[in-house]
Order: structure tokens, then sequence, then C-alpha cells
């Protein structure tokens, strides 16, 4: 992560939407949260205004977003920050920012769901409504949604490193998923529009249950499995089956392989973020380590069946 040099504060919002988007400018701005590319900004009880500050790669995925999620939006059962306005890089900020629609909720990393029935219903009909297939031009997933096996560079290296800092309790069970995937047949139907970046501080609970998701600046077409590993991340013990069979059109066998190396692969991650998290390190999260570890309890549990 390397911020920008321009401090981002509430009067630099309010002048930003004075410049371009006057008829916004007068309502109150107030932090809502700092994410890993983007800070988010509340603009009244209905807007937000996201910024980015940390990755320069935010700039490519808010415009992604800005063009592609108007039109997937209306079609989703849950609420997600649809696109009401671009900005575009100015002598007051040097990038792109946009303003979206406010998804009232907390992050599950912060407030996980507890209601299993309920949380992989809506989940699954989130996912079911958004596996659609995508136009040709749709894009593709920067470091995702490829072939579980051209991760082994990746997996190998991220498993080593939790090993070595005593993160993982049993490696060679984590192996065994990822290289059980890694062998499944490939995806073999339609390129599927995906969220692509379903971690716990990306979907919003409320309740106990999952009650909206957030940033699609990972939107892009492929495999479902690359999704379909959220419900061993996100979900309480016991519902990853009640939302397979909630998930139109039923996963195969083949697919559910796939969605499990990814779901290691993603709960690899989430331990060294959160683990830096714990140290203080730049862009550690440590929230995100718990879920991390209980999907991988989950997933090596399921192995051994």
């Amino acid at each position: 992560m390397t911020p920008i040099e321009t401090e981002i504060t509430a009067d630099l919002v309010q002048d930003l939407l004075r410049d371009q988007h006057p008829d916004l400018a007068d309502r109150p701005v107030r932090l809502g949260a700092r994410g890993w590319d983007n800070q988010l900004w509340r603009l009244g009880d209905d807007l937000a205004v996201r910024l980015p500050w940390a990755t320069q790669s935010a700039d490519a995925l808010l415009r992604k977003e800005h063009a592609w999620l108007p039109a997937l939006a209306p079609h989703l059962p849950l609420p997600v920050p649809v696109p009401q306005r671009l900005g575009e890089p100015s002598a007051l900020f040097p990038r792109p920012w946009i303003v979206t629609t406010w998804v009232p909720g907390e992050p599950a990393d912060r407030a996980p769901a507890t209601r299993p029935t309920e949380a992989a219903d809506a989940l699954a009909a989130f996912l079911t409504a958004l596996h659609r297939p995508a136009p040709d031009e749709a894009p593709t997933g920067r470091d995702r949604g490829g072939l579980v096996a051209d991760t082994a560079e990746r997996f190998t290296q991220g498993l080593a490193s939790a090993a070595e800092l005593g993160l993982i309790r049993d490696p060679d069970a984590v192996r065994a998923v990822w290289e059980d995937a890694a062998a499944a047949p490939d995806w073999a139907g339609p390129r599927l529009w995906l969220h692509g970046d379903l971690h716990p501080a990306n979907v919003l609970t409320t309740n106990g249950t999952i009650s909206g998701v957030i940033d699609f600046g990972d939107l892009f077409a492929g495999d479902p499995a690359f999704d379909l590993a959220a419900a061993w991340i996100l979900l309480p013990d016991g519902a990853a089956a009640r939302f397979h069979d909630a998930y139109g059109p039923s996963p195969d066998a083949a697919t559910l392989r796939r969605a499990r190396g990814w779901a290691v692969l993603r709960a690899l991650s989430c331990l060294h973020i959160g683990h830096a998290g714990v140290h203080g390190r730049p862009g550690g999260k440590s929230t995100w380590g718990p879920p991390a570890h209980t999907a991988l309890r989950r997933l090596t549990t399921a192995a051994h069946r």
C-alpha cells in the first residue's frame, strides 16, 4: 500500500463536489471507512463518496465499477453501491473518484453472520442472480478466476509462510484441498458475471444475516467457482450445504472442488492480512484472521470425510 500525498478530508470531499457535482455539495460529509483501495465518505444519509488512496490499481477498478454495475444492480436481491456520479482527476485531487448509493450494515469481518439458514439463502439468492452469462467485452479477472492449477506458486508460498508463522496446524491437510481443486475438471460453461472479491469486509450483515454486498471493483466474468468459495468463509458453521442447495443451478462436484481450492487461497491471504493487523503492520486487518481460521477448519474437516 502506498498512500497518495493528498490528504483526504471532509473539506476536500466537499470541494471536489462543488467543483464537479455542485448539486451534492451541501450534503453533510463524514468518514465512513478506510479500505484497502479506497476511502469511503458518507454523503448525507443515502450516498457515499469513494476516493482511491492506497493502491495504483484503484483508479481502473472504480471506472470499471462505474461502467458495469448500474446495469447489473437492478437484478440483484441485496443492496449494492450503485454508481451515481463519476469524478475526474483535477488540480484538487489527482485521481478519479465515484459517488454511489450508501449500503447500510456492518462488515462481516466485524459482525459475522450468525443465522445459518437466512445467511445461506441470502448469499445463494445474490450469487444466483449475479451469475448470469456476461457479454464478450466483459472484463477478465486481474490475478484471479483462472485455473486453480495456475496458482501453484502463490499457494505454495502462502502456505509455507503461514506454516512458518504458526498460523496453520495441518499444512498437509490444506495442501490436499488445494491439490484436489487443481486436479478438478475445468469450467466448461459460459463466462458468468462474478463479484470477484467476496471477503468478509466486502459483505455486510444486519441482525445476523447477510444484508448487502459492496466493492465491485474486481467485477469480472469467468468460472462461478471463484465466487462460490465464499460459502466457507462468510457463512456460519453448517450453512454451506444449505447454500449449495439454494444456489441455482446446483453446482456440480467439479465446481465445488474448484471452489474449495479458491476458498483455501482466500483464507491463506486473509490469514496473512490478519496476522499483519495483529502486529500493527501497514495494510493489516486483525479482524480478517478469525474467519480465515474458521474457513480452513471447515475445508480440511470436509476433506477428511
